[in-house]
């Protein structure tokens, strides 16, 4: 049996390409990756495609990603990584621990947890913050641990809640792992007919991949609220900067992972100004899943119903233009009641619990 002090830590190294020997290390963190993935979940809707996870690993001007992974038996049987932002939050680190079922409870995650730490502290970053998720979605009860914000929670028992407590870290937030599957989801006619009534003074707005570019500086102010009006519950987290350059960073990366991103943006017909917006992202590599990303209605835009308008339209494209998509996942904050409520008159429903963890070293 291999324990902690035979394995060992190795970063990896991004290669130029996924064809070639030089792939090799890449291509076997993913298979373990995946593996790991498909033991806990029961299904690969979480894993990145390859040219995705190649793209979107490597540095840029916003982020630096730094990977590492064990290697024991003469294989890889564990991964975790640092994330650095780069022009804001920079006091804090998103850290990552995955060890393969049967190399668990030998001490290997707390090896890699501690070695990702110390990169951490050599990096500068004193809050550490960790998310873990489970299939399972709690109720309330003594096997449960509560948000800090007293809205959702998490499985006591699960192994990722197991492991941030027994190594200092906190829950500061529980967030809602949610699946619409589109054969059989609510005829939205009816939702959209009075959300259509509650926002006349506005027009919706679509395009795919690339924001107008009459549009990129008011977009990126939207996409910047999205770290201060979305709930973050007791993250230490600060505004994002976000101008015209992130936008199109942003959407460069995701042409160059082989992704697809539909966007459906309302704007105020008498100010003409921008009022909020839905993403929902598919790669040809992952056919039958649909990806909600961000949806922002801003402050003084709401009470139209316009979160609820934003995504119906943003899901008709989908439907219409993605037909053998067949179900579409999404994270949303416990605490954000409102969202909840639109996603769940969707069609959306509850599969899986996530927990966001931090840690103070200073």
């Amino acid at each position: 049996m291999v324990d902690a002090a035979e394995a060992t830590i190795h970063e990896l190294h991004l290669p130029a390409s996924l064809g070639g020997a030089e792939a090799a290390e890449f291509r076997e963190y993913c298979e373990v990756l995946d593996r790991i993935l498909l033991e806990h979940w029961g299904h690969l809707d979480l894993a990145a495609s390859l040219p995705a996870r190649l793209t979107s690993w490597a540095d840029n001007d916003y982020r630096r990603l730094r990977n590492f992974y064990l290697r024991a038996d003469g294989r890889i049987v564990g991964r975790g990584f640092v994330e650095l932002s780069l022009k804001d939050n920079l006091s804090s680190a998103w850290l990552r621990v995955d060890i393969a079922a049967p190399y668990r409870r030998r001490g290997l995650g707390s090896k890699l947890l501690r070695h990702l730490e110390s990169v951490a502290r050599e990096e500068g970053r004193s809050v550490l913050m960790a998310s873990s998720g489970d299939p399972d979605r709690p109720e309330n009860g003594p096997e449960v641990l509560a948000s800090p914000v007293g809205t959702g929670a998490v499985p006591r028992n699960a192994p990722g809640t197991a492991f941030a407590l027994r190594h200092g870290y906190s829950l500061a937030q529980a967030t809602r792992y949610s699946t619409l599957v589109l054969d059989g989801a609510p005829d939205w006619a009816a939702l959209m007919a009075e959300a259509e009534a509650a926002s006349t003074d506005y027009e919706l707005l679509a395009w795919t991949d690339s924001c107008p570019e009459e549009l990129v500086d008011e977009f990126a102010v939207l996409m910047g609220r999205m770290s201060t009006d979305a709930p973050v519950g007791g993250l230490e987290y600060e505004a994002e900067a976000w101008d015209r350059a992130r936008v199109r960073t942003l959407e460069q990366e995701t042409a160059d992972e082989g992704q697809t991103c539909l966007v459906v943006a309302a704007r105020h017909r008498a100010s003409g100004e921008l009022g909020g917006y839905t993403a929902l992202y598919v790669d040809p590599l992952k056919p039958w899943l649909g990806e909600q990303d961000d949806t922002l209605v801003a402050a003084g835009h709401r009470g139209h119903r316009l979160g609820m308008r934003l995504k119906i339209a943003n899901l008709r494209r989908l439907k219409l233009e993605y037909p053998r998509v067949e179900r579409v996942t999404t994270m949303n904050a416990e605490e954000n009641g409102y969202m909840l409520a639109i996603n769940v008159a969707l069609g959306f429903a509850p599969t899986g619990a996530y927990g966001e963890w931090q840690k103070r070293t200073g």
